[in-house]
């Protein structure tokens, strides 16, 4: 992280006026002494005046906000208390009658679970509660106007891409919203907008002992083939160093002779890629951080706690020599061994699957969302005042955050649910026949005391992974253009790689083609502190999310910014001119880890089957009840759980 340097800040531009908030942000875990109710009015006095009983919003448009967002203030002190013990649920005041569906969680799951119910009942009356301003969960829009033109990007959420096929479910809910994955990746990307423009490297003096961005290096994802010499030689790392790396990426060395393909690969999924290359292929310190943060756009940790196999299985180098049979292994971790077999269709909305919510929304709340098809989504502007009208069938009640969840009734003879939940200053409570507690496995155990305790240990051990997408908004790409990159890996930075926004044209939607005219950049940064277990380290990089200030994200972007595109005289005071920070301190789902979970464990123990299994009438569906960080998990999770509740009658 940057040191605060006053004449430095002013360089950066600091000083500044740009399209950002200064929110206090996660300090506020410490406020034991705020009311729930203290804290819920503030949230409502920063956004404008609201409806207490619906929290309906006449502040500013949501996707628009800027500053600290994802897990924005206002979203999580509710749910902190509620952890603590400090909410004061007494004297809740009912609202609304009694709803046929209450779900808690407006993320693609929530919204998936209320479009399968409703599917099956037409009549049914569904309640959606979320404690954040905006519905989407972690598929968040951010959205912003430059030179006159609608510019997106995604706050959370990236794209359509799995391991696996899509299922049924999840592919059949794809057709019905009108998402045809590859007719749209065929007609919307326009790669000719960067061509001439690669990937990159961006070397810091910390690390590397100077500060040089190199064109033409490895993107990984693309494919390409690499002058790994050429390459390496306009780097600042010295020859040994350069040697190291050179084996690692071309040599077709057998680390293991006499082993069987078999054999390699059960002991690759022993050992981690960090180990690998430093024990098994002799990497040294050097080039071990060049190589530390390749993992973590993926698993959300470095190569010191991820298996080596998994890293094979999705295609980093090193193993070229094995002579390893194609397929997956036991002991593989999710993501790696679909990807081997081959995986879903792949496509990116310009602002992520915040599309995907959207059409969710547009189904449920017609009102909501203008428009017909895929096309006119895109640059629709949502009527946050349809979200939770009255007498509505379907209604979203957005900043209202979940407090208690409990049968009526002993479980097994329930005749229904209340859910009790704050929202602008104010304790309240409803009831459903049936509810879906959608938001992520952890806050479960705290707003459902009625769990068997074995259910709330499993659902404690699938810790969110921690990360930071970050759109900033700047004048024009040229310096991107002077120096031929589109996209930059940044091994030793504060964010671990910053890209040009997708090129996309859809709809009445369209890209920049001229690099004179402003752009998104996304900047992702995974906090980790290596040597700890992998769930350990997400539970580090929560904390460290949750204590850092929007100050703090600002002066390290403009920073490494300004370092790394200096020699095209990029000037972050002067064309830097919004930021974004969408921070999600509960991220990516849990997927199990070959180096900390057992891979011997009977199905119907892992933590996620036991954690998502119904209580009476509260079924759970959420990405961490499939132990997969990715849409179609969500979905499938959708159906498992509304299935479960149709089940009952």
């Amino acid at each position: 992280m940057v040191d605060k340097d006053k004449s430095r800040d002013r360089e950066l531009g600091m000083d500044r006026v740009i399209d950002r908030r200064d929110f206090l942000n996660g300090i506020a875990i410490g406020a034991a002494g705020l009311s729930a109710a203290a804290m819920m009015a503030g949230c409502a006095h920063m956004m404008g005046a609201t409806n207490a009983a619906t929290g309906a919003s006449t502040g500013d448009y949501p996707p628009t906000r800027t500053g600290l967002r994802g897990s924005h203030e206002g979203a999580f002190e509710t749910a902190h208390s509620v952890r603590d013990g400090r909410f004061n649920a007494q004297m809740p005041r009912d609202t609304d009658g009694v709803y046929d569906l209450v779900v808690v969680g407006a993320g693609i799951s929530g919204l998936s679970a209320a479009y399968f119910y409703r599917m099956a009942k037409p009549e049914a009356r569904i309640l959606i509660l979320d404690n954040h301003d905006d519905f989407g969960g972690h598929a968040k829009r951010n959205e912003y106007m430059l030179g006159g033109r609608l510019h997106l990007l995604n706050g959370g959420t990236e794209l359509i891409d799995s391991p696996r096929a899509y299922s049924a479910a999840a592919s059949g809910l794809l057709t019905r919203l009108g998402i045809d994955p590859v007719a749209l990746a065929e007609s919307s990307e326009k790669e000719d907008i960067y061509d001439g423009l690669g990937p990159g490297t961006f070397f810091d003096k910390e690390t590397f002992g100077a500060d040089k961005l190199v064109a033409g290096g490895p993107g990984r994802e693309d494919g390409e083939v690499v002058d790994w010499p050429a390459f390496l030689a306009q780097t600042p790392l010295p020859e040994s160093v350069r040697l190291e790396i050179l084996r690692i990426e071309t040599a077709m060395v057998d680390y293991f002779p006499g082993l069987t393909s078999a054999q390699k690969k059960d002991r690759l999924s022993r050992i981690s890629y960090g180990d690998y290359l430093s024990k098994i292929a002799g990497a040294g310190e050097v080039a071990m951080a060049y190589y530390q943060k390749i993992t973590h756009d993926e698993w959300g940790v470095g190569i010191d706690a991820e298996s080596a196999l998994d890293c094979w299985g999705f295609g980093f180098p090193g193993f070229q020599g094995l002579n390893l049979d194609p397929g997956a292994a036991p002991r593989m971790g999710n993501t790696a061994a679909g990807y081997v077999d081959g995986g879903s269709p792949v496509f990116h909305f310009p602002d992520g699957n915040a599309s995907i919510a959207r059409l969710l929304v547009r189904h449920l709340i017609p009102a909501a969302i203008p428009g017909r098809g895929v096309d006119d989504l895109v640059t629709a502007r949502a009527n946050y005042a349809e979200l939770d009208r009255d007498g509505a069938p379907v209604r979203i009640r957005l900043s209202s955050t979940v407090a208690q969840v409990r049968n009526m009734g002993a479980p097994a003879r329930s005749d229904g649910v209340e859910i009790v939940y704050a929202n602008a200053g104010g304790v309240f409570r409803v009831r459903a026949n049936n509810c879906v507690l959608a938001g992520w496995n952890m806050m479960i155990p705290h707003i459902c005391s009625e769990l068997p305790p074995a259910q709330k240990e499993a659902l404690s051990q699938l810790v969110k992974v921690p990360l930071v997408y970050t759109s900033v908004a700047i004048s024009n790409w040229r310096a991107f253009k002077t120096l031929g990159v589109r996209k930059v890996l940044c091994p030793g930075s504060y964010f671990s790689s910053v890209q040009l926004n997708w090129p996309m044209e859809i709809g009445a939607y369209r890209s920049p083609r001229s690099p004179d005219e402003p752009i998104l950049l996304f900047l992702v940064r995974t906090p980790c502190m290596p040597g700890l277990s992998c769930r350990d380290q997400h539970r580090a990089g929560r904390f460290e999310l949750l204590t850092t200030s929007f100050e703090d994200f600002e002066r390290n972007i403009r920073d490494q910014l300004g370092r790394m595109l200096s020699a095209a005289r990029f000037d972050p005071a002067r064309d830097i001119t919004g930021i974004t920070v969408n921070r999600w301190p509960h991220g990516y789902a849990y997927e199990y880890n070959p180096l900390f979970d057992d891979f011997e464990t009977p199905t119907d123990q892992l933590p996620h089957i036991i954690g998502r299994k119904p209580v009476g009438r509260i079924a759970i569906a959420n990405s961490d009840s499939g132990a997969a960080a990715y849409t179609d998990s969500a979905i499938d999770q959708a159906r498992r759980a509304v299935d479960e509740i149709l089940a009952m009658g």
